[in-house]
């Protein structure tokens, strides 16, 4: 089984519960969802969900199936394979001296973080990036003292001049999903 970080965008109607019932089909389903992010879109009746699942092929397959049965998705994505811009943001609260910050904000200007609040004892860093960029900051801010840190989760959009509603709009109306091997049980 090779399994693969797979990348899911999933615009659906912004209605109250849609998370929860998106969330809910990955649990039934036993697949562990690495990332979400959910956010409104360009349309204001519409949200968009970046999702990343670690499965293989016939589970990416599956997922999308799935997602399709969903009352209120419109359109599901797995850009995984398809040239397009991944970010992640990540908040990072680091422990620094007056003798250290010079050196954690040396670190901080190469990695192109920002810094968004500064006290006497720590700072709080924004960046921006890949994550393994993210990673890479936290590993080296590590010996200085991580006190506290958050991350979005990525956000992913298929690179081109096309928005995902148009290229669907402009291959077909409808989208056929090949569920031969899906199982239809709860």
């Amino acid at each position: 089984m090779n399994n693969m970080m797979n990348v899911f965008v999933v615009h659906v109607e912004n209605k109250p519960g849609v998370l929860t019932r998106v969330a809910s089909l990955f649990r039934r389903r036993a697949f562990n969802i690495d990332s979400l992010t959910v956010g409104r879109t360009e349309k204001p009746d519409v949200s968009r969900m970046t999702i990343v699942v670690d499965t293989d092929a016939d589970g990416a397959r599956r997922i999308e199936a799935h997602l399709y049965k969903l009352v209120n998705v419109l359109l599901v994505e797995n850009i995984t394979k398809d040239p397009s811009i991944q970010r992640d943001l990540a908040l990072v609260k680091v422990s620094c001296t007056h003798d250290t910050r010079p050196h954690v904000l040396d670190i901080i200007n190469v990695f192109r973080g920002r810094i968004v609040d500064i006290n006497s004892d720590s700072l709080i860093v924004e960046i921006t990036g890949t994550e393994e960029k993210i990673d890479g900051l936290l590993e080296v801010l590590r010996p200085y003292g991580v006190l506290e840190m958050v991350r979005t989760g990525i956000v992913a959009m298929r690179r081109g001049s096309k928005s995902s509603l148009e290229r669907q709009a402009s291959t077909s109306a409808y989208v056929h999903v090949d569920d031969s091997s899906v199982s239809y049980s709860v």
